[in-house]
Order: structure tokens, then C-alpha cells, then sequence
């Protein structure tokens, strides 16, 4: 079987075509809150499938570009809640806030980082380091540090193998770091706001993916109330993600 989007040879994948929808019995407010899993950092692709991949139409060599357009040049941008910017990690000045964030009980429970400060600095310097196909990010809104992103390039990921990737796709991970800003609607809105942000600077990029926990009915939900459609139900380490799409054509035409 080929996949539609790539011509590429498609690898089994469990797929469920309707994902569960959570908003029926969730608690709105409780949508604020988004966790992932960091294994799909750690994952590796297959030298066969890295060569496929670069032969595919509008791959270019890591070394060759920005592989992300620029996240630290995207600026501000309006949301209904405050006025957000993505702001690259600098970790000499922001480990100890996201250690303390990864230590939240509610968020390690997700996330496994958990721990002393070199643990999650290890997690961060592996994309600082890298070869910039993940970039994590401090959510700044109206000049407060609220969240944690990593915006990261889907069709370059281990998760690449588990879709009908295209090229350029774009992933999100996130978290909101202070319980005191949980259920208050704010992952709905800035996960909305981060999609459009992504669609405006990456010209390229025709969709923005993202894989929550489906035991985690918030993030779920929050993804759905933000314009995303569960496409299918994927199988990762430690997880069984909701592979959650948002769609450049359907942006243009709402």
C-alpha cells in the first residue's frame, strides 16, 4: 500500500478513523491543561527510512536551512487572551522554571521528567543540540512565562512512520506550567493561536499535527476545541496517542 501523501511505502499502522469525542462529558474549563509523552524525542529513524525520506519532493539536508523558518523570528501575536510570543529555551536562564513545571505532579504524569534539574536539561539540550528539527520554547503571555512548548517538524519525527506524512508538516507538544492557570480555557486559545501562528510563517507547512495521550481527555478536548480533527489513534512509546490534525485548507475556508 502507498501512502496518498508521499508515494511512500506505508508501515501497518493501528488506526481508529473516529477518535473517541471527549467534549460531550468533559469539563470545559479543564481543557487548559495539555501534557505529552517525551519518548517520541527519543526515538530514531532507520537509516532506510532517513534515505527514503530525503528523496522525497521539498526535503532539504538539515545543515542546508532553518528547518523550522525562524521560530525565534516569529514574534508576538494577538490571541483572545493577551498577547503571546514563542521564545526559544535559553537554558542558563530558564531550566529551574520548566525542572519546576516537569516536577508538577499532574504534568510528570505525562511528560516522565520528573526529577533533578539534569534530567530536564538533558531532555532540553537534545533538541537545542540537534540538528533543529524540534525547538523548545517558553509561552510568553502578555510577558509572562505561562507554558511550555516544542515545535518540531512531524515529517522528519519517528511519528512520520505511523501517518501519510506530508512534507513540512509541523508538530506541537505543550504544557501549562502553573495549576493557577489550568481551566481557565487557555490551552484552547493558545493552541488555536500557535496553529495560525505556524500556518503564517511557514509557508510551506500545509498542516499542523499534534499526538495527546487518549487517557488524557483534556488535552483531547482542548485540540478539538482549537480546530484540530482526530484523523486516527496511534501507538507510541508508553502511549496511545490521538493523532490530531489541523488543516491549512480548512483554516482558509472558516
Amino acid at each position: 500500500m502507498s501512502l496518498t501523501d508521499t508515494g511512500a511505502e506505508a508501515l501497518p499502522v493501528p488506526v481508529a478513523p473516529d477518535c473517541p469525542d471527549p467534549r460531550g462529558g468533559a469539563d470545559p474549563g479543564a481543557s487548559a491543561l495539555l501534557w505529552d509523552d517525551e519518548e517520541t524525542l527519543n526515538l530514531r529513524l532507520p537509516a532506510e527510512f532517513s534515505a527514503l525520506r530525503a528523496e522525497l519532493p521539498g526535503q532539504v539536508s538539515p545543515r542546508a536551512t532553518d528547518l523550522l523558518d525562524g521560530v525565534h523570528t516569529w514574534g508576538p501575536t494577538a490571541t483572545p487572551v493577551g498577547v503571546f510570543e514563542l521564545v526559544p529555551v535559553n537554558i542558563d536562564r530558564d531550566l529551574p522554571l520548566v525542572q519546576g513545571w516537569m516536577n508538577d505532579p499532574t504534568v510528570a504524569a505525562f511528560w516522565g521528567l520528573a526529577g533533578p534539574q539534569d534530567r530536564t536539561e538533558r531532555h532540553l539540550r537534545a533538541q537545542l543540540d540537534g540538528d533543529g528539527r524540534s525547538v523548545p520554547c517558553l509561552g510568553m503571555l502578555d510577558g509572562t512565562a505561562l507554558s511550555y512548548w516544542e515545535i518540531y517538524r512531524a515529517d522528519l519525527d519517528p511519528l512520520a512512520r505511523l501517518y501519510p506524512a506530508r512534507p513540512h508538516d509541523t508538530g506541537i507538544h505543550l504544557l501549562v506550567g502553573e495549576a493557577a492557570h489550568r481551566g481557565r480555557g487557555l490551552g484552547s486559545a493558545l493552541l488555536a493561536a500557535v496553529a495560525e501562528l505556524i500556518m503564517e510563517r511557514r509557508s510551506a507547512c500545509a498542516r499542523v499535527v499534534a499526538e495527546p495521550d487518549m487517557r488524557n481527555t483534556p488535552s483531547v478536548t482542548a485540540f478539538l476545541n482549537a480546530g484540530f480533527r482526530c484523523s486516527a489513534e496511534v501507538d507510541l512509546p508508553g502511549k496511545r496517542a490521538a493523532l490530531m490534525i489541523r488543516d491549512r485548507i480548512r483554516r482558509e475556508l472558516s
